[in-house]
């Protein structure tokens, strides 16, 4: 185990400050976005080796898998008119969605609202995420595989802040001279790091009211339906939310535009069965909801591939009620999807926000 020290020369612009953003999912990167375009000097910190949050990607030898958000929405236009400096990377996802199912598989209620456009980035959702960083990895304004494990006022100057981190392989690193620090994290990890710091109190105590729901995923591939004369196994809807106990969604990965042909779903627990089972063996979990999937499908082939992650924050059940939290007394801000709601559009708009007040 090592441990360095890196200082931060101060800014020559005393307009500009430096400021460190923990997260580099939707919120996180939005946020730096927009507090670059203000002039001000970033660093984002990310304990992944990508982008995205649960914007989230998996590979596999079959093709990928979206095991986090599945599409987003676009409400808001502030978010509509970022999407289009990426014109072309974002594509209308028409499934033939299911809107309900019964523990039996049968359709209790067809036909999702078609007012509304379900977009997904390609080829996979992190794509979108992965854009509009890569000018700050550019310019090298990103730490990858870096957990940050507390947060301290700088040992030269009382008035800055500085980040004890740890990589991968367990060696530590303390990044100093940051003149604000925003958490763009799920807020039960927000809270316990703001509470590593004195100064942050006021902050963690406000996060205490926010719930968020875990969630179980399960991925499956089977290349035997690219078999000649047979294009997919089981129903003919791409999508569903289903009310089996068990299970809360599930998606046609290969029905997403750009995503290749091998059959592919993706299946989403339910948040209740999803916190009874969150400390089951990934090995257990996986033989429940594939029986389960089983029972709502109709597939029972054997699938080639099997994977699963668990999602310990997945889905708000209670928001803060405010686009983000800021302090411009400490320097420490929060924002993420947890502050309005769930959706993707509701991480931007977090980050979004939290930045044009700290500019």
């Amino acid at each position: 185990m090592t441990t360095s020290t890196s200082r931060i020369k101060a800014n020559s612009d005393p307009q500009s400050r430096h400021i460190a953003i923990i997260g580099a999912g939707m919120a996180g990167i939005a946020c730096a976005r927009t507090l670059v375009q203000a002039g001000h000097r970033v660093s984002v910190f990310e304990k992944s080796r990508g982008f995205g949050g649960r914007m989230a990607t998996r590979q596999s030898a079959f093709g990928t898998f979206d095991h986090g958000a599945q599409y987003f929405t676009a409400r808001d236009q502030r978010f509509v008119r970022t999407l289009q400096t990426v014109p072309g990377l974002c594509k209308p996802w028409s499934a033939n969605t299911v809107r309900v199912l019964n523990e039996h598989g049968q359709i209790a209620a067809a036909g999702l609202p078609a007012q509304e456009a379900h977009w997904v980035p390609i080829p996979a959702m992190n794509a979108l995420v992965g854009r509009w960083a890569q000018p700050l990895m550019e310019a090298h304004q990103v730490e990858l595989e870096t957990r940050v494990m507390r947060l301290d006022r700088d040992a030269l100057n009382p008035h800055l802040w500085q980040l004890h981190t740890q990589g991968l392989a367990g060696a530590q690193h303390v990044y100093s001279g940051f003149d604000a620090v925003l958490l763009a994290i799920p807020a039960e990890q927000a809270r316990l790091l703001l509470n590593t710091s004195q100064k942050a109190d006021h902050l963690a105590q406000q996060l205490d009211m926010v719930q968020v729901a875990p969630c179980w995923t399960l991925m499956l591939a089977f290349p035997q339906a690219m078999q000649p004369g047979l294009s997919t196994l089981g129903p003919q809807w791409n999508a569903a939310r289903s009310t089996h106990h068990r299970i809360a969604w599930l998606a046609r990965e290969s029905s997403k535009p750009g995503r290749g042909a091998v059959e592919r779903w993706t299946v989403q627990a339910s948040a209740a069965w999803s916190q009874e089972h969150l400390e089951d063996d990934a090995k257990r979990v996986q033989a429940k909801l594939l029986k389960a999937f089983s029972e709502v499908t109709g597939i029972r082939a054997e699938p080639a591939h099997v994977d699963s992650r668990r999602w310990r924050y997945a889905q708000t059940t209670r928001p803060l009620g405010k686009s983000h939290l800021w302090d411009a007394t400490t320097g420490l801000g929060v924002c993420g999807d947890w502050c309005l709601g769930h959706r993707v559009e509701d991480a931007f708009i977090s980050g979004l926000e939290l930045a044009l007040t700290v500019a």
